[in-house]
């Protein structure tokens, strides 16, 4: 199964665009008022800190990209960010069969997938990915497909055993 939300990516530059209009037509509406007009008296530290709070949200939320192919033998991971300085990309190509279990943790802002690998070296690895841009849909989907090779996984292990 595949799994993509890259066509969304022209949304996600949309988005930081308005927020950055955001943050410097607040800055400047700041610094007119503080020094020039005085209309919002203390209040015009709210053009300031709205843009600021919303951009904040925007990067907790973690990377944007996220796809999955479990097309195979393996199962490709892959999440990046729309802006490259706002972090690293991660790729990750493992086995199906290496897949112990997943995690799917989701506080207010965000979601994130904590995926359990069996490794040679440690017991285990735990590989982490954003999937705070993914919709509620595509989030069923994702964990229907880990299920099932989690699953798949879990039998053969009691069969060999």
């Amino acid at each position: 199964m595949r799994l993509s939300n890259r066509n969304k990516a022209p949304f996600y530059h949309f988005t930081v665009s308005v927020l950055t209009m955001l943050l410097v037509f607040g800055a400047a509406g700041f610094f007119l008022d503080e020094y020039r007009f005085h209309i919002l008296k203390g209040y015009s530290y709210f053009l300031l800190l709205i843009p600021v709070l919303l951009w904040a949200v925007f990067i907790i939320r973690g990377r944007q990209i996220f796809e999955y192919d479990s097309d195979g033998e393996a199962l490709n991971f892959k999440n990046r960010n729309i802006l490259k300085f706002l972090g690293k990309d991660v790729s990750d190509e493992f086995p199906k069969y290496k897949l112990m279990h997943y995690d799917v943790v989701g506080i207010v802002l965000f979601r994130r997938l904590y995926i359990t690998i069996a490794s040679k070296k440690s017991s285990s690895i735990i590989l982490k990915y954003d999937i705070s841009y993914l919709s509620g849909k595509e989030n069923r989907d994702l964990e229907i497909s880990l299920n099932k090779v989690v699953k798949e996984n879990n039998e053969n292990r009691k069969a060999n055993t």
